[in-house]
């Protein structure tokens, strides 16, 4: 459970810590699967293994969930070659051409009948509510697949104030401070790719990838475009990809945290996952305050 891609959300008021509560609220709305003539189904899963049978599940002062999304997979080229049988029948039936209307009535009745016979495809996406800094944290690059999820959670919670962890007017700015390797936030330093792009409507884009970003062909750049992304990565630790909605992407880390609990074996599967899970989440907070905490102070030139 090594997080790849994160969105990151501020609580404005602590949720519940109680775990009894917590799993009970998940567990009322559990995902099943798609019945025949459903497209879409979400809905919580197990976060640590599918052996666990727990939606919620304590880590220290951070609560764990997943939810689970399937879907039915009807590729386009095989109801357009269905469709189109039925298009030129009704057209030659009828005498006339179908107007557009017409023709996605038709459409969405050949799904319907396609979709008992069609291949489902599920995604786990896991996450984490943290009781310290009143974070909820999902492993996910994707804004509307997370807004999907705290809608989820706002049904089985009742209420989720949550906003986006970061001011993106403040982040804005810090993107180019730390290009200019100023004002980096913890033992941070600009990595190798950085996305730059013209403020204007023609909206002019340039990225760098494997480059000495601190070179002068990066840096003339900074005089009429801003950063849209950029790589920061720690000495032998972290490397985060920090995007100007607030996203975090690429995450990598060393082999030596991932492989530091190698010793462990598998044999217990429970305290094996909880010892990966305290040294990513370890890892992930502390970056992820390091960044908060300097793109909330005043910022100086």
């Amino acid at each position: 459970m090594w997080f790849k891609n994160v969105r990151v959300y501020k609580l404005s008021a602590p949720l519940t810590t109680d775990l009894s509560v917590l799993e009970t609220a998940l567990a009322e709305f559990k995902f099943t699967p798609c019945t025949g003539q459903e497209a879409l189904r979400t809905g919580f899963s197990f976060p640590l293994h599918p052996s666990i049978k727990q939606y919620c599940h304590q880590q220290q002062q951070k609560w764990f969930f997943a939810v689970k999304r399937q879907e039915k997979v009807l590729p386009a080229a095989v109801v357009n070659e269905e469709l189109q049988p039925k298009i030129e029948a009704a057209e030659q039936e009828q005498g006339r051409s179908l107007s557009r209307k017409e023709k996605q009535a038709l459409k969405e009745d050949l799904i319907q009948s396609l979709l008992p016979r069609a291949f489902s495809r599920s995604q786990l996406t896991q996450g984490y509510y943290d009781a310290e800094h009143q974070w909820l944290v999902i492993n996910t690059s994707s804004a509307s697949k997370a807004e999907d999820i705290l809608a989820l959670l706002r049904k089985a919670l009742g209420s989720l104030p949550a906003l986006p962890w970061l001011d993106n007017h403040k982040l804005n700015t810090h993107l180019q401070l730390w290009l200019q390797h100023k004002a980096l936030p913890g033992n941070f330093q600009p990595g190798s790719e950085v996305e730059l792009k013209a403020p204007d409507e023609e909206g002019a884009k340039v990225r760098f990838s494997n480059h000495l970003l601190s070179a002068d062909e990066v840096q003339t750049h900074l005089q009429d475009k801003l950063v849209t992304r950029i790589n920061l990565q720690q000495a032998e630790g972290l490397g985060l990809t920090v995007t100007d909605d607030g996203g975090i992407k690429q995450l990598s880390y060393p082999d030596s945290l991932t492989e530091h609990n190698d010793e462990l074996g598998w044999d217990d599967l429970i305290a094996r996952l909880d010892a990966d899970l305290l040294l990513m989440t370890d890892s992930l907070n502390q970056a992820l305050l390091a960044i908060s905490q300097q793109v909330s102070q005043a910022t100086q030139d």
